[in-house]
């Protein structure tokens, strides 16, 4: 079950979450619960291998308001990196970035299992 506590120890910044949510904890709690299964993940990993950095750019962009807005900062932080590298179209290994968002959408899918 997804908790406050299992989230802060994941790393986010629940205190600033919380507060976007009007301290709500059961708002905040369903609102995370559905980030791991959003559908912007696979377009992200999709675009990216096709090389289109535009819609790979669409992508990260919608995951970077809400993993932001919800202070999730071990995703937000590395889905914050490849949005502005994809704006500027840049050209290099996205991988090793990819990986990180992945392993840390993971992670807390894993936290979000009740």
């Amino acid at each position: 079950m997804l908790t406050i506590e299992k989230l802060t120890a994941y790393g986010a910044d629940v205190g600033t979450g919380l507060k976007r949510c009007v301290n709500k904890e059961s708002l905040y709690l369903r609102l995370v619960k559905t980030v791991p299964s959003s559908a912007d993940f696979a377009r992200l990993q999709e675009t990216v291998a096709a090389g289109d950095y535009e819609a790979g750019f669409q992508a990260a962009h919608g995951l970077k308001g809400v993993t932001a807005n919800l202070s999730l900062t071990p995703l937000s932080g590395p889905i914050m990196e490849i949005t502005e590298h994809l704006r500027a179209g840049d050209v290099m290994d996205y991988q090793p970035l990819l990986h990180e968002i992945e392993q840390k959408r993971a992670e807390l899918a894993e936290l979000c299992q009740d």
